[in-house]
C-alpha cells in the first residue's frame, strides 16, 4: 500500500527531505511499524527517529499514537515534540 509521508521542522534538515510516497507492507500497517520500517534505512533515518526521540505524529492530520493505523493514500508526518513558530 502507498502512503505520503511528511518530515517536518529539524526532521526535515536531519533527513534532507520535507516527505515522500513511499510503498510500505501490511507489516508496517501501524504509526509504530512505519516508524520501523524507517529507522531500518540506518544512517540519519536511525538517529533522527530512534525510539527515545520526543517525536509526535500525525495521520491525516490528527495526532496518532503507535499503535493508530496506516491505511492506504494515508497521509503520515512525522515531527518533533516541540516546534518554534
Amino acid at each position: 500500500m502507498k502512503v505520503k509521508i511528511l518530515y517536518l521542522a529539524s526532521l526535515r534538515e536531519q533527513l534532507g527531505k520535507a516527505g515522500e510516497d513511499l510503498e510500505i507492507s501490511p507489516s508496517a500497517s501501524t504509526v509504530a511499524g512505519l516508524r520501523a520500517l524507517l529507522m531500518a534505512r540506518g544512517g540519519p533515518w536511525q538517529s533522527a527517529l530512534a525510539q527515545g526521540k520526543a517525536l509526535r505524529v500525525a495521520v491525516n492530520q490528527e495526532m496518532a499514537q503507535p499503535t493508530t493505523a496506516v491505511k492506504p493514500g494515508d497521509e503520515v508526518a512525522f515531527f518533533p515534540a516541540v516546534t518554534g513558530g
